[in-house]
């Protein structure tokens, strides 16, 4: 008689998958209100989750909220790696990045609010620092690839360190973020365009 093996899952991993399906959830509700304005009770109000079962597996709305933007920025760092790795010049690889900016702005704007939220919100709140800090390093290290794969197609050198590329693109994305939220028609076309303007200015100039 054949007999069927089941993988049975450990407590631990219940568990976790648990606080994933709550943070998924939440994630709506907090990109729709923003953090300072959402309670762990309106997250369950919105969600299939009771409040009790939202305040077994996170401490406070604090703790939830790590984990959310954690969890979803753990996804977005890879967002550009397919741009870096299918383009095969230059000029391409700002088409497709300039698109995929767009794309996310479009599809995604709800997250980048509640992102950027939570980084001016740990000016104030020191428990939210090692996060904020550890996200904004992987993604300065996400936009690098694409700097980086940039360069080398473009045959130049860069000429300015990652921390500072990732400044002035991810200041034009917030600007461009504030412009889709405000309904600006053509703040998508905008940095879509900004990214062809000011890339090839982080490469040192080429040969006379």
């Amino acid at each position: 008689m054949a007999t069927t093996t089941r993988t049975r899952r450990s407590p631990a991993d219940n568990h976790d998958e648990r606080r994933r399906q709550l943070a998924e959830s939440a994630l709506r509700t907090l990109g729709e209100r923003g953090y300072a304005r959402t309670s762990l009770r309106e997250i369950a109000t919105n969600s299939q989750f009771s409040h009790g079962v939202v305040h077994y597996y996170f401490h406070d709305k604090l703790e939830l909220i790590i984990y959310c933007v954690r969890y979803y920025k753990a996804q977005c760092v890879t967002r550009y790696d397919a741009v870096v790795a299918d383009s095969t010049t230059a000029e391409e690889l700002l088409d497709s990045f300039g698109a995929k900016l767009v794309e996310t702005l479009r599809e995604e704007a709800p997250m980048h609010r509640l992102w950027y939220d939570m980084r001016t919100q740990s000016m104030f709140e020191e428990s939210l620092r090692e996060s904020v800090t550890m996200i904004d390093a992987a993604l300065e290290e996400m936009i690098w690839r694409v700097v980086s794969r940039y360069s080398e197609l473009a045959g130049r050198p860069t000429a300015m360190p990652s921390g500072a590329a990732y400044g002035v693109l991810d200041g034009l994305f917030q600007q461009a973020l504030l412009g889709h939220l405000n309904d600006d028609p053509a703040a998508l076309d905008v940095i879509a365009a900004q990214v062809h303007e000011l890339m090839p200015l982080m490469l040192a100039p080429a040969p006379a």
